[in-house]
C-alpha cells in the first residue's frame, strides 16, 4: 500500500462548492449544509486499509458531532473502473456495513477532488461557520499495524474547538492513506 500525505491546503481556503449524488442518486450541495458551525469534508473509500483502520471510529465521530451542528459528508472519488471496489453499489453496501449517518458521495469525474486538493483516502477538511477551512489533518496518530489505539483525537479536538468558538490550532499533522486512485490522464499536476 502507497503512503500518501495530505496536500495541506492552506489554512482559510473557502470551501469549494460541490454537487454529488450519494448513494441513493440524490444531488447534495455544499449549499445544502450552510447556517451551520461547521462543515467536514472526507475523501474516503471502501477499500483503503487506512479508511478501514479507522472505520468504526469515524461512524461514531459522526453520531457524536453531528447532533452537535457539525455537518459530515464522505466523498469517494477514485477512479472505479480501475477499483470496482468502490463503486457506488458498494458505497451503499459499506455505508450499511459501517454504520455511517453521514452522506457518502460519488465523485465520479474527479473535479471535487481536485478542487479540495485531496491527495489520500482519508483526507479530511474541516470548515467553519464562516465556511473557511480551519482544520486539514490527521484524524489521530493510529495506523494499520502501529499498534496505537483509534481515537480521532486530533480532529475531535478541532470539532470541538470549532463548536466552542474558539480558534483551532494552526498546528497539524497531514493525514496519510492510499493515493486517490485518478482516472489515466486525470492526475494533478505534480502526482
Amino acid at each position: 500500500m502507497a503512503l500518501t500525505p495530505s496536500t495541506m491546503l492552506p489554512l482559510g481556503t473557502p470551501a469549494p462548492d460541490f454537487s454529488l449524488p450519494d448513494i441513493y442518486g440524490h444531488l447534495i450541495s455544499r449549499r445544502d449544509f450552510r447556517n451551520r458551525p461547521g462543515l467536514l469534508v472526507v475523501f474516503m473509500c471502501n477499500h483503503c486499509p487506512y479508511v478501514i483502520h479507522l472505520r468504526s471510529a469515524l461512524a461514531q465521530l459522526a453520531r457524536d458531532y453531528m447532533p452537535r451542528g457539525i455537518t459530515m459528508v464522505g466523498i469517494n472519488s477514485n477512479d472505479v473502473e480501475r477499483y470496482p471496489a468502490d463503486s457506488p453499489a458498494q458505497m451503499a453496501a459499506e455505508v450499511k456495513s459501517a454504520g455511517y449517518i453521514f452522506p457518502y458521495l460519488y465523485d465520479a469525474d474527479q473535479t471535487v477532488a481536485r478542487a479540495y486538493q485531496a491527495a489520500c483516502t482519508p483526507d479530511f477538511f474541516l470548515f467553519d461557520a464562516a465556511e473557511r477551512l480551519v482544520y486539514r489533518g490527521q484524524f489521530d496518530d493510529s495506523r494499520p499495524g502501529n499498534g496505537r489505539p483509534v481515537t480521532g483525537k486530533d480532529l475531535r479536538a478541532a470539532l470541538d474547538a470549532v463548536l466552542a468558538g474558539q480558534p483551532v490550532s494552526g498546528q497539524q499533522t497531514p493525514s496519510v492513506g492510499c493515493n486517490i486512485k485518478w482516472k489515466p490522464g486525470n492526475e494533478p499536476a505534480g502526482s
